[in-house]
């Protein structure tokens, strides 16, 4: 049988095609792209790839992204950044999402995912004995769990709660501005404004 794309083209597509919420289409159309724009724009993509785990790394007390060879994120080194106030979150992006409301002054912790059985995610693959070691550490007052409002989220919050005890430590949730189901790096600046500050204790 005729081939009907050159396989340059077809691996391009199948590539493009392996990532996340990327269908066939869309991986054609970019493909297609790429193929009548600029070489030199396929060249920076290219380079830009190949430079990328080189150039990120992850904070050693919130596992936040950091650039390759810095150890601590600067949302925690700030001096204007209250310590004493941790919001929780699943991925890093999550951070970018609550940082755009400006109306958070505290720091964060990255779990790196949230606790799913049928995933094959445990609570010992998350970074939740990081965070209770930085709860005694920094003399934490406050944890906002700022996981999703899904099953995962909800039992992975839940599970945090049972690890910190009886520590005298408030935890609030984020308020139910947000849908469920909705990932917190989608909801909108205002919505998440919003549930921030009607975060509730728990």
């Amino acid at each position: 049988m005729a081939q009907v794309l050159p396989p340059a083209l077809t691996n391009l597509i199948e590539a493009l095609g392996s990532l996340p919420g990327v269908g066939p289409r869309t991986a054609e159309r970019y493909a297609y792209f790429l193929l009548k724009a600029d070489p030199a724009v396929s060249r920076q993509l290219a380079e830009k790839l190949e430079k990328l785990h080189g150039g990120v790394g992850y904070c050693k007390k919130t596992f936040a992204l950091v650039e390759q060879g810095k150890d601590l994120s600067d949302l925690y080194t700030d001096p204007s950044r209250d310590k004493q106030l941790v919001a929780v979150v699943a991925e890093p992006f999550d951070i970018v999402a609550l940082e755009k409301t400006a109306q958070y002054k505290g720091t964060y912790h990255v779990l790196g995912g949230l606790v799913s059985p049928i995933d094959g995610v445990g609570p010992e693959q998350l970074h939740i004995k990081e965070l209770i070691q930085r709860i005694d550490e920094d003399k934490v007052k406050e944890i906002i769990l700022a996981t999703n409002a899904s099953v995962e989220g909800e039992s992975t919050a839940l599970y945090i709660q049972q690890q910190i005890g009886d520590r005298k430590v408030k935890i609030s949730r984020l308020a139910r501005g947000i849908p469920v189901g909705v990932d917190l790096e989608y909801a909108d600046q205002i919505t998440l404004g919003r549930a921030l500050e009607g975060r509730t204790v728990l």
